[in-house]
């Protein structure tokens, strides 16, 4: 226990003001480093001197203070710190390392399967959090044995890249060749692998980087067909016309993972009228036929009005019949939404009768536009009261809900939307070839205003789905797509995610929620950059073609040459000889190649195929973007295919933002580059060089599992950590430079109380850095850190050892108890930061002057304390003077404490007992006590002494020991007196007989 730290256990009686000279500098001014052409050892070195110890004029005993000594630069400015790392990275083999691991002979393997980028751009900061989370968990379970897996990949299809690759092309991609579209794409996709792979490197990434995995690999390809085919052939695939999200500025399917939502998204509200056609039986009683009676429908998408087939309601909600004040008019809509739509109308409204939903039955409408079709009126479980009037139109070509319902009740599903999104010849002359969300819109307002059928229009805002790479607003269409059946995975999906660690674990219920919503996932594209989806169609039947002897004669094909094959082979060439035969031969062939490409999360969906065939992935670590993404599409492809999650854990990090909180982006001009973060921009006083440790810190000490916001104020506290951490280490590597563990090492037993203390601390910090490894939660291993260098070693340990380092002889024992422990703190620091700061525990590691080989932190090992460090009862010997430490140095504000000597006077028993084991004689100027107490000398006494000086300070307090079942509070007195003695010229305590005469210790050493 420090001081300051002891959790309420001390009454003191005496007032204790701040702690006085207590925080020293852990280098004095005289500490200066050098530069040399290498940042790693050179056999130069530097020295520098304690501010307990700062040298007189002409003091002659300069030379016999033993000052740390290391070749290690105290700081690293401008270019500095980016030259390091790079001098690291090719001195330490980090190229070689993730090979290295691979051969040793060790029995546990930690497998991490990467979740793959995008191909189509530049690494940026969200790249950064991702690959680095990645990194410090493999570090750390290489360390501590385990042979790492990791294979790093990419998502090399797509229309993002395409998009991309061909919009430098202007108008000339219009009228490109499919292949030529491919190798357009790839050539770029290829372009932004070798930018995004560069980058990942200098970060310090650990891979084998010459084998990793692309999904337009041939061999990568060749599985994700014969993955197509195992779930169609278990009927999990299958083909349909139904509605599904379309992009018309893409011209192709979305699945729902593909959409973004626009929370500024403007639509035209209207209210709508479908007058009664036939009454509901059950309502002829309060219904005069002769009067005009509607349902009201409300709807943001007034395009979708033409392809209305039904009006549908509650069964089991309460409705009304209205008379509206200013119309004289009749309509029905919800009860409980009557008043509200009657102020929004802008009129009141009298009840004329209330009735349950399910009264409507077999009741029909009127459409509003189109004078000879009648919209049903049908029950339906979709329909909420939420918003609108209770009633709803569907269109069963332009919704899941209104296809449900339409499939029920084998509606009609007309569509007249195309590809463009502009209405087809069917819509009728006033409509055709208008844009349904622009002026195809206004259009069908203008008509419901001409039959008399519009009650109101309004712009409303509402989030509103948007593709994702386009960022154009999306529709619902129908189209012939392949779908797999999602609900008929969901439960053994839902059954294995049980079996899965969700690391937070809120994150389970964000995957299950994904499974629930969506019974179907939309797996076809209509582009070409991407893997074929393996069907032969026939040329006049709605036929299609594929079986086993299909599949295996394409894999082979692919993976040969590439799925290119579907596009520059004939159509002859891609099927069997036997097959072939049966359908016409090469000069009559029945089927030609379908035109669909696969979906590109079913693509990366298959990785754990591909690089883990065998194994179950002990960690997926990516985005909370990926719930109905790259975890959901992996999931059900191993569900499919062995009933069972790819993954035993996932783990998902938040999304990187501005220091604002903003979302990052060109025209707010708060893009932050990982590139200029470690090399720095073009105006250096503006965007300075961190290096990549600067990088990593911020990923570490961030709370990944939420929002994570990064600028310049971040990086700055970040090398200001860093560079505390830097110093920190410097004066444990200055301090052991002429120690050698294998001679010097004094046994646990007979070292110094205080060390021993260090050490039992030092176990304790070990178990809790391995511990917060192990949980992935690298913020509390930073905090851990934080509470470990700054306050246990800088401010209290590093604080009191000065005069014993410095001044001490060479040998002495003393001196080596106390290297001994700064040994041991050094060697369990620089591995505990190594999997976060790589470059600076390399750049420490290659300055311990005793390190043998491997002349690496990483091909060494684990943290390693010992369990005879743990010996709880020094922390009441510790905390014990501490807290009398505390008395004295809160008496002194302002000054030295080395002017003082200190009395303690404490009553016999366990309290004196404790305190004694500090003591070496009485009064001692270079007792254990007397270095905790930080004064000149200090004496402890079982009573008051005889006499003190007039100018004495006695302060009074008690304290309570509480340990192994024994409760026991003591009074002390702590009496603080000017030093008797005078100040010793080579140490500066107060210990000498006479000014120009060292004190016996000195005097001793120098001896």
């Amino acid at each position: 226990m420090l001081w300051g730290m002891r959790h309420g256990r001390v009454a003191a009686a005496a007032a204790v003001g701040g702690q006085g000279g207590l925080r020293l500098p852990l280098w004095g001014p005289g500490w200066r480093g050098t530069t040399t052409k290498s940042f790693l050892r050179s056999f130069d070195t530097i020295s520098g001197a304690s501010n307990q110890q700062p040298p007189p004029k002409a003091n002659s005993y300069r030379d016999t203070v033993r000052l740390p000594k290391t070749s290690m630069p105290m700081k690293l400015v401008g270019r500095q710190q980016a030259d390091m790392e790079l001098e690291i990275q090719q001195k330490c083999g980090f190229s070689e390392l993730y090979s290295w691991q691979r051969k040793r002979d060790v029995k546990e393997e930690f497998c991490l399967l990467d979740g793959p980028p995008y191909a189509n751009g530049e690494a940026h900061v969200g790249h950064a959090l991702n690959k680095i989370l990645k990194d410090m968990t493999n570090r750390f379970q290489m360390m501590r044995g385990s042979k790492v897996h990791f294979v790093p990949g990419w998502d090399c299809h797509g229309l993002p890249i395409e998009l991309k690759a061909l919009s430098k092309l202007g108008e000339k991609a219009q009228n490109l060749s499919p292949m030529e579209i491919r190798k357009t794409a790839r050539a770029f996709a290829e372009a932004a692998i070798e930018k995004q792979k560069s980058a990942f490197i200098r970060w310090g990434v650990m891979a084998d980087w010459d084998n990793c995995y692309y999904t337009f690999d041939g061999k990568y390809e060749a599985q994700q067909i014969k993955m197509f085919y195992q779930m169609y052939a278990k009927d999990l695939i299958y083909r349909a016309y139904k509605p599904v999200f379309w992009s018309p500025s893409a011209r192709t399917a979305l699945a729902e993972a593909e959409l973004e939502y626009n929370p500024e998204h403007v639509s035209h509200s209207i209210y709508v009228k479908f007058p009664l056609l036939k009454p509901p039986p059950m309502l002829t009683s309060v219904l005069d036929i002769s009067l005009p009676v509607s349902a009201v429908i409300w709807t943001t998408q007034p395009w979708t009005i033409p392809a209305n087939q039904a009006v549908c309601y509650m069964p089991e909600s309460k409705y009304s019949i209205v008379k509206c004040a200013n119309s004289g008019e009749f309509y029905i809509v919800a009860a409980e939404k009557v008043s509200s739509i009657a102020v929004l109308l802008g009129t009141e409204f009298e009840v004329i009768s209330t009735f349950l939903g399910a009264d409507m039955d077999s009741g029909s409408c009127a459409h509003p536009t189109i004078s000879d079709r009648v919209s049903p009126l049908l029950p339906a479980h979709h329909v909420t009261l939420t918003k609108g009037t209770g009633l709803v139109h569907v269109a069963p070509a332009h919704g899941m809900e209104d296809y449900s319902v339409a499939s029920m009740h084998k509606l009609p599903m007309d569509c007249l939307v195309d590809e463009l999104g502009n209405f087809t010849e069917a819509a009728g002359n006033e409509l055709e070839n208008k844009n349904v969300l622009e002026e195809g819109s206004d259009t069908v307002i203008k008509m419901l205003k001409s039959t008399k059928n519009l009650l109101k229009e309004e712009k409303f805002t509402h989030s509103y789905p948007y593709d994702w790479r386009t960022k154009k607003p999306v529709i619902i269409r129908p189209s012939k797509q392949w779908f797999v059946k999602i609900e008929n995975m969901t439960a053994t999906a839902k059954d294995s995610l049980r079996k899965v660690k969700f690391i937070p674990v809120s994150a389970m219920n964000s995957m299950v929620e994904t499974l629930e919503r969506r019974p179907y996932w939309c797996i076809s594209r209509q582009r070409v950059w991407g893997v074929p989806i393996p069907v032969f169609h026939h040329k006049t039947k709605d036929e299609i073609l594929i079986n086993s002897q299909t599949i295996e004669h394409l894999i082979q094909l692919v993976e040969k040459h590439g799925s290119d094959i579907w596009w520059t082979l004939p159509p002859e060439q891609l099927l069997p000889e036997k097959v072939l035969a049966q359908h016409g031969g090469p000069d009559a062939l029945e089927f030609v190649p379908g035109q669909d490409i696969l979906d590109v999360w079913f693509e990366s969906g298959t990785a754990w195929n591909c690089v883990l065939p065998d194994k179950r992935a002990d960690l997926c670590l990516e985005g909370k973007d990926q719930f109905g993404g790259w975890f959901h599409s992996s999931l059900l492809t191993s569900v499919a295919a062995k009933n069972k999650a790819p993954y035993r854990a996932v783990l998902v990090h938040g999304f990187t933002l501005s220091e604002k909180g903003e979302k990052m982006s060109k025209s707010l001009g708060n893009v932050i580059s990982p590139d200029i973060i470690i090399n720095g921009g073009q105006d250096q006083s503006k965007d300075p060089p961190y290096g990549a440790d600067i990088l990593r810190w911020w990923v570490a000490e961030s709370n990944v599992f939420n929002e994570v916001k990064i600028g310049p104020r971040t990086l700055n506290a970040a090398r200001d950590n860093i560079d505390k951490l830097r110093n920190t280490l410097r004066f444990l590597l200055g301090n052991v430079a002429d120690f050698n563990p294998e001679t010097d090492t004094v046994r646990f037993e007979e070292m110094y109380i205080i060390d021993q203390y260090m050490l039992h601390l030092l176990q304790d910090f070990g178990k809790k850095i391995t511990e917060a490894y192990k949980q992935y939660d690298f913020g509390k291993v930073v905090r851990h850190l934080q509470a470990f260098y700054p306050k246990q070693l800088s401010s209290f340990y590093f604080s009191i050892i000065k005069d014993r380092l410095y001044c001490e002889g060479e040998k002495d024992h003393k001196r080596r108890s106390c290297q001994t422990a700064l040994s041991e703190i050094l060697d369990v620091m620089v591995r505990s930061i190594a999997p976060i700061l790589p470059h600076l525990a390399e750049e420490v590691f290659q300055h311990i002057p005793y390190e043998k080989e491997p002349k690496s932190v990483f091909r060494s090992g684990w943290i390693s304390t010992s369990s005879i460090w743990k010996k709880p009862g020094l922390e009441e010997a510790v905390d014990a003077a501490c807290t009398m430490r505390d008395a004295f140095l809160g008496s002194i504000p302002g000054k030295n404490s080395l002017e003082y000597d200190v009395i303690i006077v404490i009553d016999p028993g366990l309290l004196f007992e404790i305190i004694e084991m500090l003591v070496d004689e009485g009064t001692s100027g270079i007792s254990q006590l007397s270095e905790l107490m930080m004064a000149s000398q200090t004496s402890l006494l079982a009573q008051d002494p005889i006499a003190v000086p007039a100018d004495a300070i006695e302060l009074k307090g008690s304290y309570l020991i509480d340990m192994e079942g024994i409760r026991e509070e003591t009074s002390y007195k702590v009496i603080v007196i000017p030093a008797t003695k005078e100040k010793c010229p080579r140490c500066w305590k107060y210990t000498a007989d006479s000014s120009n005469q060292l004190c016996p210790r000195c005097t001793e050493v120098i001896a």
